[in-house]
């Protein structure tokens, strides 16, 4: 494996598979998405510090719970507080945007950051029907998803500035980028970074395979479509300039605490946050007392164990065995933790704990 590689990453200590963090920038009951957002610049470190590969924020819109509307914000601002770890969207809604704007974007974020960015893609609008409506200006939503490929092509001409001549836009540079030109020595001003396609179903896997790209699955939240995306990913790659073979990365929640019955509190109070926003009622994430003191309906309670059921969670050596069954069962190059906890002191905390129990680097 390529330790320079931008797309693959390096694997430490004990664990199998290089291991990533998705932040959500949760907000929870009693906090506001300032904590959210500082406590991100406290994770981003701790996860450079402790030897995770990667650290991708989310596109989501109208939820109190969630503070990352605006990756790209986002992320400059963590380019500012760390060194080393890349940073990434996981990812921008591409229907959501003028490919322009998103090139302009992550070409400021790699000159800002040079080596260190990721572009993450989705097509999905990353919030309910009526704000999509209001973000795209536009009430033809389907419209939008079918177009992604289209949207996709002409992002990456952007980031290459490859529009053949008598194109309407071959006259137009997403700048910084290479219509700059070099450095002394022959490296280009603004290289572009790498693209990930994500996904929770299989469209987006047979076009990562087809070209040749990078593919993030979401797991968390789509787990049982993620070995058929990955087969049908890997079934119909196609050998690119970024890749010889496919390379595959799931995200997947978790969370560890020291007593296992600790790990049960935090992430009952995420799946009632989820249960939330699966039934239109979106709000900041409860605290466990609330959790528990909730009266779950019949159905309410099938939806909150069937969500349980995906989520790794316990002490550190049961999520660590959760998170290596997890690998051998599909296979996954990379695994992109995600932990929806009520108070950011319990992320932070997780992901210490998982660090430690893989034996990752600046343990105590």
């Amino acid at each position: 494996m390529d330790t320079n590689d931008p797309v693959r990453g390096t694997t430490l200590g004990s664990a199998p598979v290089p291991l990533s963090v998705l932040d959500l920038a949760g907000v929870g009951s009693g906090l506001t998405a300032r904590d959210a957002l500082v406590a991100g610049v406290a994770l981003a470190r701790l996860a450079e510090a402790r030897g995770y590969h990667r650290y991708w924020v989310a596109e989501h819109h109208s939820m109190p719970g969630v503070a990352s509307s605006s990756p790209a914000v986002i992320l400059a601002h963590l380019a500012a507080h760390t060194e080393r770890i890349r940073l990434g969207s996981g990812g921008v809604m591409l229907p959501n945007h003028a490919p322009l704007v998103i090139a302009e974007q992550f070409g400021t974020l790699e000159a800002l950051a040079p080596g260190r960015i990721d572009l993450g893609l989705g097509r999905a609008p990353g919030t309910d029907g009526a704000t999509a409506a209001a973000l795209r200006r536009t009430d033809r939503l389907n419209e939008g998803a079918d177009e992604f490929p289209q949207q996709l092509s002409e992002l990456i001409r952007f980031l290459d500035d490859d529009f053949p001549d008598g194109h309407p836009y071959a006259r137009i540079h997403a700048i910084p980028g290479p219509v700059q030109g070099t450095v002394p020595g022959g490296v280009q001003s603004s290289a572009r970074p790498p693209i990930w396609l994500l996904g929770s179903s299989t469209f987006s896997a047979r076009l990562a395979a087809v070209l040749g790209l990078p593919f993030a699955f979401a797991h968390h939240f789509s787990a049982a479509n993620t070995e058929p995306a990955l087969e049908m990913y890997r079934r119909s790659f196609r050998p690119s300039e970024v890749l010889d073979e496919p390379y595959a990365l799931i995200g997947v929640a978790a969370l560890a605490a020291e007593e296992e019955k600790d790990a049960r509190r935090q992430v009952l109070a995420g799946a009632l946050a989820m249960l939330r926003l699966r039934t239109g009622r979106p709000g900041l994430v409860p605290s466990p007392e609330e959790a528990e003191a909730y009266e779950f309906g019949p159905a309410e309670r099938d939806f909150v164990d069937a969500w349980l059921g995906n989520v790794v969670h316990g002490t550190p050596d049961a999520v660590r065995d959760g998170l290596d069954a997890l690998v051998r069962r599909t296979g996954a190059q990379e695994l992109m933790i995600t932990a929806n906890a009520h108070t950011p002191s319990a992320r932070l905390r997780s992901y210490e704990l998982i660090a430690d129990a893989y034996g990752l680097p600046g343990g105590a």
